[in-house]
């Protein structure tokens, strides 16, 4: 057995008596605006602050490992994503000696969704510094999923020197959508479609776009976990709030920065996936040029000078859901290939 199947199999029974996995939700499950009725896997708690004259909460599960390492990573979630879908991850790091703090930015999951809020990836990441600023953590490891990798990457930047590594998961922003030609949707807009999500409509674009047509019961939690969202008393609100981060993704691109990250960066890519946002209302010309992540990841590690980028032929947009052991042995020998450090 190689050291990192032996690790992994260590951070697994290490992790198995941390939490017992809630159970699935069910379809047709109903959830309130801030995921009321849904369980995470850990305890969770909740930051509360001013921002922008209004009083808001971010919710989060902060994770002690059993035999610590010295390290905190800080897992961010992607769009279609919550804290609570980092599950595996977090007993697979807390088993191997990591503190995991796993957040719901602002608009997501189990945390405020505001009926006024100027989003930016600016603000997400000075509200996630507020947090663990609370909760004594100072240096990190950042691993960002998704929409996620770009909060990952503008949180690097403001705050390179408490960043010691940096770990994006199939991040998206590694194109500039608007730039290749996709067209601006308003926030009315995005508001209108929005309100047409259901446990279908999500179940076709994950299934075409993140698992390259396959489909596993594993991959229905998330689904129905945002369907009830919809489902639920709050839809007006948490459309509402989608629309406005959707188009806080689309008009703040990060990539035109990869170079001034300063730190070791890894870059986990599942070469299937094909996400584009806003690729459904593109010309056919743009739709053929833009989502291809076998030269999107290259590319982006051509531009980050400490990338190293590891990719998955098989895999698609979620990886630590479609193949969580593949996904978890190539995590842990990156963050092992980073020099030890003490956390605060």
């Amino acid at each position: 057995m190689t050291p990192i199947k032996s690790l992994l199999l260590a951070a697994t029974i290490a992790a198995a008596a941390l939490a017992t996995p809630p159970a699935p939700p069910t379809p047709e499950a109903v959830y309130g605006p801030e995921l009321e009725g849904f369980d995470y896997p850990f305890p969770v708690q909740l930051f509360e602050f001013m921002s922008q004259g209004t009083k808001l909460h971010m919710a989060f599960m902060d994770v002690a490992p059993k035999a610590p390492n010295g390290r905190t990573v800080v897992l961010f979630h992607g769009k279609n994503f919550t804290a609570a879908t980092w599950d595996r991850t977090i007993q697979v790091l807390a088993g191997a000696g990591y503190r995991v703090v796993a957040l719901d930015q602002i608009g997501f999951g189990k945390s405020t969704k505001p009926a006024h809020y100027q989003y930016s990836f600016q603000q997400l990441a000075r509200n996630t510094q507020a947090l663990l600023a609370s909760i004594g953590v100072g240096r990190v490891t950042l691993v960002g999923h998704s929409t996620g990798g770009m909060l990952a990457v503008r949180y690097a930047l403001m705050f390179p020197g408490t960043v010691d590594q940096l770990v994006l998961v199939n991040p998206i922003g590694l194109e500039d959508w608007k730039a290749e030609g996709v067209p601006y949707l308003t926030v009315d807009q995005w508001y209108q479609r929005e309100l047409g999500t259901s446990a279908q409509r999500i179940r076709a674009y994950e299934q075409a776009t993140y698992y390259a047509g396959q489909w596993r019961p594993e991959f229905e939690t998330p689904v129905q976990m945002l369907a009830g969202m919809y489902r639920g008393p709050g839809r007006e609100i948490v459309a509402w709030n989608s629309a406005l981060l959707y188009d806080m993704i689309c008009t703040q691109p990060v990539l035109y920065e990869f170079g001034s990250l300063t730190m070791p960066t890894l870059l986990l890519i599942g070469q299937h996936d094909t996400t584009a946002i806003g690729k459904d209302v593109a010309p056919p010309e743009v739709v053929a040029r833009i989502g291809h992540y076998p030269e999107l990841g290259k590319r982006a590690a051509s531009r980050i000078p400490k990338a190293t980028l590891v990719e998955f032929p098989d895999l698609g947009h979620a990886p630590q859901i479609q193949d969580p052991d593949g996904f978890h042995r190539a995590l842990l020998a990156g963050l092992g290939a980073g020099n030890p450090i003490t956390n605060k």
